[in-house]
């Protein structure tokens, strides 16, 4: 599944599961574009990558504005060539102590900013990026959905899961619209997945999750990682409009 030639852009790639996709890319022989609103941990994760010897490159960019996300790959691709395979991981879910805001108690700004970084980001890089792909008779599109917009879960809040339902719709419209181009678009939808996100919400709740799932255990990020890179790869040129769990058999649909 080598990446070789291949430059890819991750968005929300300073850590979780968009720091186990830069590394993974890199390591596959990938150039790796990295754009994040945290200019540290992007930074420092990039000069880590670098300093091993790969090709990685960091652009700051809050991912609900267009036009920072346009800067951002313009920065990306001045660095590395043009870009061929997004990876749109970017997402949030915020929590108050630790639980979900209920859909009556939620500020109207909590709502646009999970829409803004969950959903509109994705629109924003598929605007930005589609024109050369589209050109190029070749792209490869995965973005990070998840369990929660295809089932209930009681640990996420109203945002959360409607934006991660929309990303599912998206994914199918997309893969129809840009399949004559040559270009694949897919989905991931991840369970509970051991990251910084998920170990904000109590204990309890991803002890619960544990105990549902089949394996008997949370994912860890670079399982996630493998199903993306094998999506994006010449082996899955003949895969698109699919949405693939990665959870371990929790709520499986």
């Amino acid at each position: 599944m080598r990446h070789d030639k291949r430059v890819v852009l991750v968005t929300g790639g300073s850590g979780g599961i968009g720091e186990a996709l830069v590394e993974r890319y890199a390591r596959d022989g990938a150039a790796v574009g990295i754009v994040d609103v945290n200019e540290e941990a992007g930074a420092a994760l990039a000069r880590r990558l670098v300093d091993a010897g790969l090709r990685v490159h960091f652009a700051r960019a809050d991912v609900g504005d267009f036009t920072e996300c346009e800067a951002a790959c313009r920065s990306i691709e001045a660095a590395l060539g043009p870009i061929d395979t997004l990876v749109n991981n970017a997402g949030i879910s915020p929590k108050h102590a630790g639980k979900p805001m209920p859909v009556w108690q939620m500020a109207p700004d909590e709502w646009r900013r999970v829409m803004d970084v969950n959903v509109n980001s994705v629109f924003n890089f598929c605007r930005i990026l589609a024109p050369g792909m589209v050109e190029r008779r070749f792209g490869r599109i995965v973005s990070m959905s998840s369990v929660a917009g295809k089932a209930y879960l009681d640990i996420v809040a109203a945002h959360y899961s409607t934006t991660k339902a929309a990303l599912i719709g998206m994914t199918r419209h997309l893969a129809g619209e840009l399949g004559p181009h040559g270009i694949t678009v897919n989905a991931i939808a991840p369970g509970r997945i051991d990251t910084p996100l998920v170990r904000g919400v109590a204990r309890e709740a991803n002890e619960k999750v544990a105990g549902e799932t089949p394996l008997r255990r949370l994912g860890a990020p670079d399982e996630v990682a493998s199903t993306c890179l094998f999506l994006t790869s010449d082996d899955a040129a003949f895969v698109t409009g699919q949405v693939i769990d990665v959870a371990g058999g929790w709520l499986m649909t």
